[in-house]
């Protein structure tokens, strides 16, 4: 008999999304206990719960099932098994009847899987755009919606370690702004946490949101808090396997998943426009005028927020004239606020939720740096 005896295997569901014909959900198997983040166990509870975080246990060879709720109303069974990282991925082509719903909203299917302790199962949240829906966004999360104070290289993270491993999600710091304008942009709520039925649809924001970003699939739970408490839209995360090598903290390495998961999104949605939002510490600006030059008509506005004090290099004043040449408006500034012409470029022109960022915009001008 083992001295110690490994925890049961978990699921971890992560956030699905599909179009009309295909349907993409990953999770990951892991030999951990679900923690929660409350802050009420104190500054070394949050330490210990961040390294967790970290050093995941995952499971290989885990069968894990999909379950579906089909347009006629009948459920579908899909299977996959965990890889040696543990990650389960399912990608599914939907046949006929698969239709988007008329308004963007989650829609509640299951995962199952047994352990020691029997037959599991865990309710995964998948992202169904409306079909009204005429504009979705894609956004970076580091140092975009959140502070990292990591941007000036070892020398940083050694002086915010605190910020990194020993702050609740509720204690981060949401850059300027952010949830003013993403909720304004999104309109709207996100996943309920009570036990849904498969099948069931729940209200999602107005806009379609997904987040592109190198942080490792382990911080997922993590960031998903960290929304929910400043109130920013929820939507899938298409985050990176860290490894222990030069390639994971490599510049090109950040680059190029992220050119590679936008592309992922563009092409799963063909009849979508898109407004991409990122900052100025890791090549936002020139991986999205590189996504501007290759999809042609498909990006509405690029917003970057300014992390820096150090003027645009050489290379970012290229990729800027080159982003607005292409007739794509690009706003440059310090926080999440936005012009009228940016509300005309987006077609939000005389709605609700023009109305507000127009209101937060005027309310905070006093603040914001002007357009580059």
């Amino acid at each position: 008999m083992p001295l110690f005896r490994d925890a049961p295997v978990r699921i971890q569901p992560f956030f699905g999304y599909r179009s009309a014909d295909r349907l993409v959900l990953q999770a990951r198997a892991l030999r951990s206990g679900s923690r929660s983040f409350a802050p009420a166990a104190g500054r070394w509870q949050a330490i210990r719960t961040m390294i967790a975080q970290y050093a995941s246990r995952e499971a290989a060879g885990v069968e894990v099932s999909l379950q579906l709720g089909g347009p006629d109303g009948e459920c579908e069974l899909h299977h996959a098994t965990s890889d040696e990282e543990g990650f389960v991925r399912f990608e599914v082509a939907l046949g006929h009847g698969w239709d988007l719903p008329l308004r963007p909203a989650w829609e509640v299917a299951r995962l199952g899987w047994s352990n020691v302790q029997g037959p599991q199962t865990a309710a995964a949240h998948v992202l169904a755009p409306g079909r009204d829906s005429a504009l979705a966004v894609i956004s970076d999360i580091d140092d975009t919606i959140i502070e990292t104070g990591i941007t000036g290289g070892l020398s940083s993270v050694l002086r915010n370690w605190r910020r990194v491993l020993a702050r609740w999600p509720e204690e981060r710091i949401a850059a300027p702004g952010a949830d003013v304008f993403y909720s304004a942009l999104g309109g709207g709520d996100t996943v309920s946490a009570v036990q849904e039925h498969v099948g069931e649809r729940l209200t999602a924001t107005h806009r379609p949101f997904f987040y592109v970003s190198s942080s490792p699939w382990n911080l997922f739970s993590y960031l998903v808090a960290f929304k929910r408490s400043k109130g920013l839209p929820l939507g899938p995360l298409l985050l990176r396997d860290w490894g222990l090598n030069r390639a994971t903290f490599s510049s090109s390495s950040h680059g190029g998943h992220k050119a590679e998961a936008i592309a992922h999104i563009l092409a799963l949605y063909p009849g979508l426009g898109f407004a991409l939002i990122g900052d100025d510490t890791q090549g936002d600006l020139a991986a999205f005028a590189d996504v501007v030059a290759r999809n042609e008509g498909r990006v509405a506005a690029v917003f970057i927020r300014r992390v820096s004090s150090e003027p645009l290099s050489v290379a970012e004043e290229d990729a800027a004239a080159a982003i607005r040449s292409a007739g794509v408006p690009l706003w440059i500034g310090a926080s999440w606020s936005a012009g009228h012409g940016f509300l005309d470029q987006l077609g939000m022109s005389g709605d609700e939720e023009a109305e507000r960022i127009v209101s937060a915009v005027e309310g905070s001008s006093s603040t914001a740096k002007p357009d580059s």
